[in-house]
């Protein structure tokens, strides 16, 4: 198991706020549990989900749940 910096940014839809609310988090993950956390937050009617490991091991999901955007990011610790 690693040490994560989980980072969870929900941006805003509405044109007039360009806030977005920002959650971050220490956890203890495997690969598994990257996984089975960025399905916990793919529950919708319409689910995006693009998935990608730049070349420092950063994981990336930028998702998106009836219409709601949100960017998960884990950084090992």
């Amino acid at each position: 198991m690693k040490t994560y910096e989980f980072t969870r940014e929900i941006f805003n839809s509405c044109s007039n706020n360009q806030m977005r609310d920002v959650f971050f988090e220490e956890l203890e993950l495997d690969d598994a549990g990257i996984d089975a956390l960025i399905d916990k937050h793919l529950v919708g009617n319409e689910v995006k989900c693009d998935r990608f490991v730049d070349n420092r091991g950063i994981v990336t999901a930028d998702i998106e749940v009836d219409g709601l955007r949100q960017r998960l990011t884990f950084c090992e610790a």
